[in-house]
């Protein structure tokens, strides 16, 4: 069957599906249902709305956590979206169609995160390099306010990997175990690939240069 296309992150039109209405109750609840409903019912206005709508929560999300290839922000905001539409039939409204989609959102960035730090090789038996001790902790600075725009700075100028690691353990709040176990890696090539991430960091956040 051939769909009629939104060009706004390329997200079809039209599907044809039962729509079940949500459990939850109350005006964000009656308004997601709103929005699917007019979704499934092939209505230009509300898939416009839906698209727009899922669009401002997804990009920001997702831009900042692609440092340093934020470019690719706009690539995966797509694939969620249509992953989000696909799915969207099988919406029951144990949440909030929000919280439902930056659910699938997180899925799709733990793909990704997945692929990138899974394609570097790291030796288990390589020396660990040593903590800096004269440097604030990583998780410090990326938990203060004042400092966020350097601590982006400093993560774009880092390999991919050693970034996504870091944000992936600190802004994502993943244990080195449970990185291990998504990537296929070991703990202890995990705790070396994180070693040497947050010395990296360290190096290019005292250069100066930032």
């Amino acid at each position: 069957m051939q769909f009629e296309r939104l060009y706004l992150y390329g997200v079809p039109l039209c599907m044809q599906a039962q729509y079940s209405p949500p459990m939850s109750q109350g005006p964000e609840a009656a308004d997601d249902r709103r929005i699917i409903a007019g979704v499934l019912a092939k209505d230009r206005k509300a898939t416009a709305e839906f698209v727009a709508r899922c669009a401002d929560w997804i990009h920001p999300f997702v831009r900042r956590r692609l440092v340093p290839r934020a470019e690719l922000a706009e690539d995966l905001t797509q694939e969620i979206l249509f992953a989000a539409w696909q799915a969207l039939p099988n919406f029951r409204g144990d949440a909030t169609l929000r919280s439902w989609v930056m659910g699938i959102a997180r899925h799709k960035l733990e793909d990704y995160y997945r692929k990138k730090i899974h394609e570097l090789q790291i030796a288990d038996d390589d020396d660990c390099l040593p903590e800096p001790t004269a440097t604030p902790a990583f998780e410090q600075q990326l938990d203060s306010a004042t400092r966020q725009k350097k601590v982006q700075r400093t993560l774009t100028r880092l390999p991919e990997a050693y970034a996504l690691a870091l944000i992936w353990q600190y802004r994502d709040e993943k244990s080195i175990r449970e990185i291990a176990k998504l990537t296929g890696k070991t703990e202890k090539a995990m705790e070396r690939l994180l070693s040497r991430a947050r010395e990296s960091f360290r190096r290019r956040w005292n250069d100066g240069e930032i």
